[in-house]
Order: structure tokens, then sequence, then C-alpha cells
């Protein structure tokens, strides 16, 4: 009875607020299927897990000793605690593997789709919980939820744009004292694998046995021309705290078909099909652009057509399973098409190099082409290791071949330290209507100690991806997305790492042969042996007899 009443007297004396309700929780998926100009199908599969009426872990306050819930149904618990450890506001993580073809493939509907990895978020500021430290943390926590090497995006890679990565969601009201600030890193040579997949599909709902993530096989995803994965998580006040799970590949079903032909369905490209719907998910569905300008004919029927797209509705997937499949039937086999499409995929086109005779110096040169009969206006940031240094007074810019001035205004510049904090240029440019524009300027390359050298030191280092975001135009209908460039290798002076091993191996030669002739004479004991005359005599008939 008294260990009755003490329990009693302790469930008693928790605040109401501990003994809130969990929040509502809501998951959606979406398959996004579209054929490309070159034979391709672009993919997309989107999981999105929400949590509404919950806000973001403020930064002076600790988690563990709150009397918040800690429930949870849907949202992964695992990365849920990430969050709120750190208290982050908005964080954007992507794996990528490959380089996006903007000219062919258009824009990509997740625009995260950098070389390597990337991770940018948003979090509040106070005395007592620095942003710097729970940068830190956070990159540790995430390298081991997806198994990367994220914990390297370290000091040496983190900078803080002003333009470009502004937040996709909304950002809390703090104390006065308290703000919100941006940190950015990006690590070109890191890749997505199968052991970072695997922890994907372990935050989802209904893992990979249900829904279209059943679909998420890892012998033909990595076997794709491009892929890579993704993941979002913003707040708003209506939705609350909002993640989004998103994997992408361009597969190639020419590629993978016996007869040449771009024909395609789901278990053509996936080797699998979606044999029943996600029991949880409160919105399930493929959608399908529809091909133009070519006979075509799909089946099965779409639910819903809506225009050129094609929508299946999932959750209806009972005892027959799915599988969507596209035939073109006036069509023998597929060549792929050599020459650029006729109207342009996408507002403007970039490309970028590093140029340069010696391992000291350089010269970069980007070049950015208007594909519109209007003025567009873009925030150009680069971002280089500290082992690549700008030189500004060297800048030029050049419009269809003539420099021109005034087109760059907002100019920031942050100078890197050496073996310490990264170069961050950033600028507002006026792309002209119709014209190409090219900015070029020096650099120079810093000799490296022995030790900060890579494993393959001969290879080079892979410089980050530029990127551009247009801000203003005179049309409504510009996206304004973010644009990668490729990465870009840099070619450092390098020793000759094979020098010490070759002193090692002619070092150890010449001790083991002097240590061993030295070795003999002073343990070795030499003894007169007396043969007796006999033995002497019988030795030399034998001798004789084997000479005749």
């Amino acid at each position: 009875m008294y260990l009755k009443g003490a329990l009693l007297l302790v469930l008693s004396s928790i605040s109401y607020s501990c003994l809130a309700r969990s929040p509502t929780e809501n998951f959606e998926e979406l398959l996004t299927v579209r054929p490309l100009r070159d034979g391709r199908v672009a993919t997309r599969f989107s999981f999105t897990m929400s949590q509404a009426d919950v806000s973001p872990h403020a930064p002076r306050t600790d988690f563990r000793n709150s009397c918040e819930p800690q429930h949870y149904s849907l949202f992964p618990l695992s990365l849920g605690q990430v969050l709120k450890e750190y208290a982050v506001t908005e964080v954007h993580l992507s794996l990528n593997a490959g380089k996006w073809n903007y000219g062919r493939w258009g824009y990509p509907e997740d625009p995260a789709v950098a070389t390597g990895a990337e991770l940018w978020a948003w979090m509040g500021d106070s005395e007592s919980a620095s942003v710097d430290d729970r940068w830190k943390g956070l990159r540790n926590a995430l390298s081991g939820l997806f198994c990367a090497s994220i914990g390297s995006l370290d000091e040496l890679r983190t900078t803080s744009p002003a333009y470009a990565f502004s937040p996709e969601g909304m950002l809390p009201r703090l104390s006065p004292n308290e703000s919100h600030r941006l940190r950015h890193a990006s690590l070109p040579s890191e890749h997505v694998c199968t052991e970072n997949l695997t922890p994907f599909l372990k935050l989802l709902p209904c893992k990979s046995s249900a829904g279209i993530a059943r679909l998420l096989n890892p012998h033909r995803l990595f076997d794709a021309d491009w892929h890579g994965m993704g993941i979002h998580v913003t707040w708003s006040e209506k939705d609350g705290v909002t993640l989004q799970l998103s994997f992408q590949a361009v597969l190639d079903p020419v590629r993978l078909s016996t007869l040449k032909k771009r024909d395609f369905s789901l278990r053509s490209l996936f080797d699998r099909t979606i044999t029943k719907a996600c029991p949880v998910a409160t919105d399930s569905k493929i959608e399908v652009t529809l091909p133009q300008d070519v006979m075509y004919s799909i089946t099965p029927e779409p639910s819903i057509l809506h225009g050129q797209v094609g929508i299946f509705d999932v959750t209806a997937v009972r005892d027959q399973p799915l599988d969507i499949s596209i035939h073109f039937p006036k069509e023998d086999s597929f060549s792929y098409p050599l020459d650029v499409p006729r109207s342009p995929l996408t507002d403007f086109e970039v490309s970028r190099t590093l140029t340069g005779t010696t391992q000291s110096h350089g010269r970069l040169s980007v070049s950015i082409k208007n594909n519109r009969p209007y003025e567009m206006q873009l925030v150009y940031v680069e971002t280089m290791p500290w082992l690549v240094t700008f030189f500004l007074h060297t800048l030029e810019l050049t419009v269809d071949g003539r420099k021109s001035n005034g087109l760059m205004a907002r100019m920031a510049y942050t100078p890197p330290e050496a073996h310490g904090r990264p170069t961050l240029f950033e600028a507002r440019l006026t792309l002209p209507a119709a014209s190409t524009l090219q900015l070029s300027m020096d650099v120079s390359k810093s000799f490296l100690r022995y030790a900060e050298h890579p494993p393959d030191a001969q290879r080079g280092w892979d410089l980050p991806s530029a990127v551009l975001v247009p801000v203003a135009a005179h049309e409504a209908n510009v996206s304004a997305q973010r644009v990668y460039t490729p990465a870009v290798l840099v070619d450092l002076a390098t020793p000759d790492f094979s020098m010490p091993y070759n002193v090692i191996i002619m070092s150890s030669t010449l001790i083991a042969l002097i240590f061993g002739s030295i070795f003999n004479l002073l343990t070795r004991r030499f003894v007169a042996v007396k043969i007796n005359d006999d033995v002497g005599e019988s030795v030399k008939t034998m001798v004789g007899a084997k000479v005749e």
C-alpha cells in the first residue's frame, strides 16, 4: 500500500504540459516518371512525413530535461532526436553520384544535384549554445545515421553564404538576443552507395516492403546514369515540421533492352512491381509524364489524366500487382540524338573550367549563356578550399567576347586562411538577353604539406560546384531554383610519394646484407676437419672413375 501511494503521488506531480497528446502526423509518398528526349527516364521517389503543431527546439534549452513528448508514430525517432539535440530549424542533406545534364534533362525536381555531398542548415544562435558547436555535432550525428563521410565537412569546408541558400520554410521567432545562422559545406568526392540507401529505407514507415518504396532496388538504382538521395527538413506554422526523403535516378531503358528500344515499365526499370500499398500512407500515387509528338501506348490506363500527366492511385492496389509500361509501336530501335534540343530546356546554361600550365597558378573561367530574350539577374556563389586563392584584381567580365562593366553588384569576398577557412565569393550578375556572359580571374594554388595530401594525391583535388540562383527577371515564368556547375579537378604540386618507399627498401636491403655478413663472422666457428688416408683414397678412386 505504501508503494502504491508513493507511485500515485509521483504521477500526480507531473505537469499537465508533460501529458500533452502526441502531435498529428501524416505520411505521403509520390513517384514521378518523366521520359527524356535522349531515351532516358528520369524518376524521383518522394516520401513526406509531417508533424503538425510542433515547433523547432529552442537553442537555449536541453530537450532531455524538457517535458515535450518524444513519441513518434510515423516520423523517424532517430532523426527527430538529432534535430532536437542540436536545435536545428531547417536542414538539407544531399548525396549524389554523377553529373546532372541540364542541357538534355532540364531542371531536376529536387534541385539539390551537386556532385558529392552537400549539407546546409539554419540553426538558432544563443549565448549558451553556439551555432558552430551544434553544427559540428549535427555533422557527426548525420554521418553516423546515414553511414557517410559527412563528419569530414569541418571548418576547412564550412561557409555562410548570404544570398544563395534562403530558408525554404519559415524560421520561428526567437528571443531578442538570439538569431538564426546559416552553415553550408560540400564534399564533392563523396558519393551515394548501398550503405547510404539502407539507413535511408529504415526511416520510412513501411521500409521497402510496401508502397512505392518497394521499387527502390539498389541493383538497378546504382546502375543508373545518375542517382542521388536527399533529406530535407523544414518548418512552417501551418504544417509544423516536415521531413521529405527523396531519391532521384536517371535510368537508360535502351541500354537495358536487348532490342535497343526505349520501351520501359516498372519491372524493366527497377526489376520489381508494386504488390501492395503502404497502409499508413494517406496519399500514395505515381505520376507519369506522357510523351509528346510521338505515338505511344500506356498500360494500364491512368486513374486520372491531368494534361500531359497520367496519375495512378497506389492505394487501390489489392490483388494484382501494379506494373506501368509505355511502348512506342512505331519505333523498331532507338538511336541517341547527337544534336542539342531546338528549344532550350533551361533558362540559362553554365560551364566552368580551371586552366593553367603550371601547378602554382591558373585561371578560373565561368561561361553563362542566356537562353531567353530578356535580361536576367543571377546570384553567383563560388566556394573553394583554402588551397585555391582568387586574385580579384584580375577579374574580367565579357559579353559575347566584348569587355563589359556594370554587370556585377553586391560582391562579397571572404579570403581564405592558410590551413583553415575556405574561400567564399558571392556576386550578383546581370545577364543580358540572348547573350553569353564570361567571368574569369586568376587563381593561385597553394603548396601543401606532405601530410595534407589525400591518399590518391596524383588524381588531384575535387573542387565544389559553383551555385547560380535567378533572383529577378522581366518574365514571371523564370525558374528560381538553384543550378549547380560540375565539379572540377585541380592539380597541385605533388611530391613523389614513391621515394620514401624506395629509400626504405634500399636501406632495409643494405642493413640486411651488412648485418648478416657481420653476424656470420662473429658467430660462426671455423674448425679444421681431418680426413683419414683410407677415406681419401676411396674418394680419389670414385672421382677418377667418374671422369673416365
